[in-house]
């Protein structure tokens, strides 16, 4: 057993031992405020890597939305390594100027995949075209790495370009604090999740009741027929449409938390996400805002797809979605070519293994994505996204 699989047990064994006490304390505190005020709850599960980029930008709209209540920010290894991910969080959140929103460290590694594991993979089928915290060679689509790579040395935080934090991250875990979460209000929390789906996963085994006391999971991942935009990262899927890199870094936890009994599940792909675009003339819009954090994305910001700003903003609004439609969506777990690729089936063909039906999105407006994302990050003050009750989502 390496160090880290011993760290994983050790952690896993405590919150199982501590979460049912977590419960009982949670239970006995006063009602939460928004839940009087009748605001959406949301938890954000994310891999949040930064500077800036779209996994903080993402964060940034939940922010500047003032009819939610988000809960937390849950952080799971993914395009980095969790412990770094915390700090750049823990950062944007005092730029933001909002920093009773607590910060919760998740997992540190996939459930079984893994560094080792994916480079036997590239070995036998081939080099992947993003391999997020495992990389040692940034790809070179006009982007930098803001911090040095580290693939081999988890723990490690490197000095972060945007300051280091002075506010620390909860000692509670993820898992421990989305059982608590949704067992103190129980059908009143949306869950979005930008990143691999180990944080939820691992919930789900310390509770089997977690997805049910849930009110929808919101995800970004999967790939199903993507249609090659004009950028580059859009031709990652050109002879991999599904292989996606959310679900491909820990399929095994995507495919847990996809068989959870869920009320509603909705997934934002690739196929949505790839004509979109994080374009030069939008960061300079934004680089111009009145928001405390708009000068951190005009020095930070990058040229990428909108992957999480989309999954964010179609909870936000759900009339941006074109197209979608209802489909029993797993994630293949077989150590193959296909591993951690997208599987569905039509409503009522699937294999009956437990599958459930989700909400994909496969297209948004995207010139009206852009105007919400514009408005939310150049806001100086958090803004209503929608007009009538905040409850409506």
């Amino acid at each position: 057993m390496t160090l880290g699989q011993s760290r994983i047990l050790r952690a896993f064994a405590l919150s199982g031992a501590l979460f049912m006490a977590q419960l009982a304390a949670g239970a006995a505190q006063p009602t939460h405020a928004a839940e009087a005020n009748a605001r959406p709850m949301v938890i954000f599960d994310q891999d949040a890597a930064g500077p800036a980029g779209s996994d903080m930008q993402s964060m940034l709209m939940l922010l500047q939305d003032k009819d939610i209540d988000l809960l937390g920010i849950c952080v799971v290894t993914g395009d980095a390594w969790r412990d770094e991910e915390v700090g750049h969080t823990l950062r944007l959140l005092e730029i933001a100027h909002r920093t009773a929103i607590p910060v919760i460290p998740g997992a540190v590694f996939p459930l079984l995949n893994g560094r080792r594991r994916t480079q036997a993979w590239e070995d036998l089928y081939g080099k992947l075209f993003y391999d997020g915290a495992y990389m040692s060679h940034w790809p070179s689509e006009n982007t930098v790495s803001w911090t040095p790579l580290h693939p081999t040395t988890p723990y490690w935080v490197p000095p972060l370009p945007e300051g280091k934090p002075a506010i620390h991250a909860s000692t509670e875990s993820a898992a421990a604090f989305m059982l608590r979460m949704v067992h103190a209000h129980p059908h009143q929390i949306t869950i979005i999740a930008g990143g691999s789906l180990t944080d939820l996963a691992l919930a789900a085994k310390l509770d089997p009741e977690f997805a049910s006391l849930a009110k929808e999971l919101v995800f970004m991942g999967g790939s199903f027929n993507p249609v090659p935009a004009d950028n580059p990262f859009a031709q990652e899927y050109d002879n991999n449409p599904r292989q996606e890199f959310n679900m491909r870094f820990d399929p095994e936890a995507a495919s847990i938390a996809l068989h959870q009994p869920w009320p509603k599940i909705t997934e934002v792909p690739v196929d949505a996400t790839s004509p979109t675009l994080m374009s030069r003339q939008l960061l300079g819009e934004v680089a111009k805002g009145a928001a405390p954090f708009d000068h951190y994305l005009g020095r930070f910001g990058q040229v990428y797809p909108l992957w999480d700003e989309t999954a964010v903003a179609v909870w936000l609004d759900p009339s941006l979605i074109t197209r979608e439609k209802t489909l029993l969506v797993d994630v293949d777990t077989a150590f193959t070519a296909n591993y951690g690729a997208t599987l569905s089936w039509p409503v009522g063909a699937g294999p009956n293994l437990g599958e459930r039906p989700v909400r994909v999105v496969f297209s948004v407006d995207v010139p009206k994505l852009d105007g919400l994302v514009v408005r939310l990050l150049t806001a100086a003050n958090p803004v209503a996204v929608r007009q009538g009750s905040p409850g409506k989502h």
